[in-house]
C-alpha cells in the first residue's frame, strides 16, 4: 500500500513544527563516550575553594522531576555517556558511579568508558545512590547537588543519613556539570505555548483555578506553589513543546487566595495566550519565582500562613519560600487531573477512533509486505506507522518513542530500535508493537503482538496467560474504594498458573493530551498505588504480559476509563466500578490457544473483536487492505 501524505492544516503544520513523530536516527550507535576530560573538569570544580565538594550527584530529572526532559537537561547523559532513561551519577574526588536498573545494565556496559563504575541497582551487595553516598564517604563529607534537581522529601531523607555519618548536603545554586558543558551546552527551548480550547479541556481555567482556591481556604493556606509542568499545562489550559512527546512548557506557578501568577518566559507567549489567560492571571519571567518567594517569605511569617508544596516540588523552591513557611501536603491539582470530566473522556474515546485507524493500515501494510518478502527493519515499521499517524485528524506528535520489536528484542521491555542495529521483522518471530499518539483530544497509548507466521504451542499458550489476565482487568467489577494495587493480581492469576509472571506495573495513568504516564493512581505492585483508590473518570491502562529472554516478549494493552456500574446487589451501599475500554485493535487470532480459555472469555474476545469492526470499519474505505485484515482478524471464535 502506498502512503499517501493528507496536507495538514496550518495549526497542525505549525504544531509539528516542534511536536512531530519522532523518526528513528539513522546513525545511532551503543558506542563509549570519552569522559575523561569531562570528569576530570567536574572535579575541578569540586575541588575548588569557593565549591569545596567531595560528591557531586547528578541525577536525571529536571527542575520539574519529569519523567522526560529535555535536551538541555540531559547533564547525566553528557558527563557520563549513558543516555538511558533512568539512573543517577555519583562523582567523588577519586571515584565515578553510575547508578541504574535492570533495564539498562547492557546499554550502560556499553555506553560507559573507564572512567566509570556500573551499579547494577537491584543486585544483591549493590547499594542505592544515596546509601553510596552515606557509606563509601568518610565522615565529614560535603555532597554537592544542584538544589533544583533534588525534591524537598528526598533532601531531608538525604540529610538526615548524612547528619548520622557526620557529613552534610551541600546545595549548589550553578550546576557543576552546566559549567562543565559550556557553550556547547543545548540552550533551554522557546517554543510557543499554545491554547488548549474549551472544547477540548471541558472546563475553564479559571473553573480549575476557583476550586483550587476552595482547597487553598479549607486547608487556610496562604497559597501553592506548582512546579509540575503536567500540573501548569492542566491548569491553565495551555499546552506546550519543550519536551518531547510531552505537550508542557517550562514555567512555575504561585496561587493564592486572590492572585494567580504564572512564571514562563514572554518570548513563548502569543496574543491569543495573553487573551485566553486574561487579567486574571500574572504573567512573569520564568526564573522570576525565586526572587517572589523570597519576598513572600516575609510576609508570610507575619500572617501565619502556609505555602502547600508537594513533596516533589524542588529544594530550591523550598528554600526560596523559607523552610518554616512551606507544608507538604498530597497535590490537589494532579488528584483533580486524574478525574476527567465528559469532555475529556470523550476525547479518550475519539483520539482512540482515529488511531486505530492508523494501526489498522499498519498492521495491514506491515503483514502484506512481509509476505510478499519484502526487508524491513524496526526502525522502518515505526517510520511507517508514524506517517500513519500523522494523517489523522488533530494529530500533534507522538505520545513516546515507539517499540518496534521483532523476536528477542520484544523480550527487552523498553526497547527501542536504532539504526544501524536494529533488527529485520522476521515473519517466523512475534513481533510486539507498542506506540501511541498525541491528539489535541486525547492520548493513546496501545501494545499489540502478532505472529506473522506459524506460531509455536508454547507462544500461543503464553500469548494466551498474557491475553486471560489482560481480560481479568477489563472485566472487572470491584467496590469504590478499591486501588489498583488490590487489582494487580487479576492480571497474573492466568500467568502465575503456568509459572510465569511479568517485571513490571499492569497499568498507569493516561493523559488528556498531556503526558502518557501521569499519576497518582494505578495498577500495579507499587505500595504508593494503594494510597490512591479508583475513581470513576480515571483513565488507566490494561498490559500485562510475558518477557523470554532471547526468544520473544508478549504484551496486550489497551486504555480503560473508570466508570460507575449498576450491579445486582450493592453490598455496603458503596457503589461499584467497572471498566470501559477506548482502543479497539484486534488482539491477534492466530496467538489464541482457544482451548485453555473459558466461556467467558472467548465471548469477551468475540465481543471484542465485533466492537472494533462496527465502531472503526467504518471508518475504512471499502475494497481497503485494512478493511480486509480487520474483516478476517475479527472472525468469531468458536464457543
Amino acid at each position: 500500500m502506498n502512503l499517501v501524505w493528507r496536507r495538514p492544516s496550518h495549526a497542525l503544520l505549525a504544531f509539528n513544527l516542534f511536536i512531530r513523530p519522532r523518526l528513528r536516527n539513522t546513525h545511532n550507535m551503543v558506542t563509549a563516550v570519552n569522559t575523561t576530560k569531562r570528569v576530570a573538569r567536574l572535579r575541578e570544580l569540586m575541588a575548588s575553594p569557593e565549591i569545596n565538594v567531595h560528591a557531586f550527584i547528578v541525577p536525571s530529572e529536571d527542575a520539574h522531576q519529569s519523567e522526560y526532559i529535555a535536551e538541555t537537561d540531559k547533564r547525566r547523559a553528557f558527563i557520563s555517556g549513558f543516555d538511558g532513561s533512568a539512573g543517577c551519577v555519583v562523582v567523588t574526588l577519586t571515584d565515578a558511579a553510575l547508578f541504574t536498573d535492570g533495564r539498562y545494565f547492557l546499554q550502560a556496559s556499553q555506553q560507559l568508558d573507564s572512567n566509570w563504575t556500573l551499579m547494577k541497582q537491584g543486585l544483591p551487595d549493590v547499594p542505592t545512590w544515596q546509601e553510596y553516598v552515606v557509606k563509601a564517604l568518610p565522615s565529614g563529607s560535603r555532597v554537592g547537588i544542584d538544589s533544583t534537581l533534588i525534591t524537598v522529601a528526598d533532601a531531608c531523607t538525604l540529610t538526615d543519613s548524612l547528619s548520622a555519618v557526620g557529613s552534610v548536603l551541600a546545595p549548589i545554586e550553578k550546576n557543576l556539570v552546566d559549567i562543565v558543558w559550556g557553550d556547547e551546552k543545548p540552550v533551554p527551548p522557546k517554543n510557543p505555548v499554545v491554547v488548549h480550547p474549551l472544547k477540548y479541556a471541558g472546563k475553564s481555567h479559571l473553573e480549575k483555578l476557583a476550586s483550587l482556591r476552595e482547597e487553598l481556604a479549607r486547608r487556610n493556606a496562604h497559597g501553592v506553589i506548582v512546579s509540575a509542568l503536567d500540573e501548569i499545562a492542566w491548569l491553565f489550559n495551555l499546552r506546550g513543546s519543550d519536551v518531547e512527546c510531552n505537550p508542557v512548557f517550562f514555567a512555575y506557578a504561585v496561587v493564592t487566595n486572590n492572585k494567580a501568577t504564572l512564571y514562563v518566559d514572554d518570548v513563548k507567549l502569543t496574543d491569543e495566550v495573553h487573551k485566553h489567560l486574561g487579567p486574571e492571571v500574572v504573567l512573569k519571567p520564568y526564573r522570576q519565582i525565586f526572587e517572589d518567594l523570597n519576598i513572600i517569605n516575609e510576609g508570610l511569617r507575619e500572617a501565619k500562613q502556609k505555602l502547600l508544596i508537594n513533596p516533589k516540588t524542588s529544594l530550591a523552591l523550598q528554600d526560596a519560600a523559607g523552610k518554616e513557611n512551606v507544608e507538604e501536603v498530597r497535590s490537589f491539582i494532579t488528584d483533580s487531573k486524574a478525574i476527567k470530566n465528559e469532555v475529556e473522556l470523550e476525547g479518550m474515546r475519539q483520539s482512540h477512533l482515529r488511531d486505530a485507524v492508523a494501526l489498522y493500515h499498519y498492521f495491514a501494510w506491515l503483514e502484506a509486505q512481509l509476505n510478499s518478502g519484502a526487508v524491513l527493519d524496526e526502525v522502518d515499521a515505526a517510520n511507517y506507522l508514524a506517517g500513519l499517524r500523522a494523517q489523522q485528524a488533530d494529530f500533534i506528535g507522538l505520545s513516546f518513542d515507539t517499540i518496534s520489536s521483532t523476536g528477542p528484542n520484544g523480550a527487552i521491555i523498553h526497547y527501542s530500535p536504532h539504526k544501524p542495529t536494529a533488527k529485520t521483522i522476521d515473519p517466523k518471530l512475534i513481533y510486539l508493537c507498542d506506540s501511541g499518539g498525541q491528539y489535541k483530544d486525547g492520548t493513546t497509548d496501545v501494545t499489540r503482538t502478532y505472529h506473522f507466521g506459524e506460531p509455536t504451542a508454547h507462544e500461543k499458550r503464553c500469548f494466551t496467560r498474557v491475553l486471560q489476565g489482560h481480560i481479568a482487568i477489563d472485566a472487572a467489577t470491584f467496590p469504590k474504594g478499591t486501588s489498583g494495587y488490590l487489582l494487580d493480581p487479576f492480571a497474573r492469576a492466568a500467568l502465575w498458573k503456568d509459572g510465569l509472571d511479568f517485571r513490571h506495573g499492569t497499568g498507569h495513568g493516561v493523559g488528556a493530551f498531556l503526558n502518557v504516564h501521569e499519576g497518582p493512581h494505578g495498577i500495579g505492585t507499587r505500595v504508593s498505588f494503594n494510597q490512591t483508590p479508583l475513581q470513576a473518570g480515571m483513565t488507566v491502562t490494561d498490559e500485562p504480559g510475558y518477557y523470554e529472554d532471547g526468544n520473544f516478549g508478549i504484551r496486550i494493552e489497551n486504555v480503560l476509563l473508570v466508570k460507575d456500574v449498576q450491579l445486582r446487589n450493592n453490598f455496603g451501599d458503596r457503589g461499584y466500578l467497572g471498566f470501559e475500554h477506548v482502543t479497539l485493535v484486534p488482539i491477534g487470532l492466530n496467538l489464541i490457544d482457544v482451548h485453555l480459555l473459558s466461556r467467558e472469555e472467548r465471548e469477551w474476545v468475540n465481543t471484542y473483536h465485533a466492537e472494533c469492526l462496527s465502531k472503526v470499519g467504518p471508518l475504512l474505505e471499502e475494497g481497503s487492505l485494512a478493511l480486509e485484515w480487520l474483516r478476517r482478524e475479527t472472525q468469531p471464535i468458536e464457543n
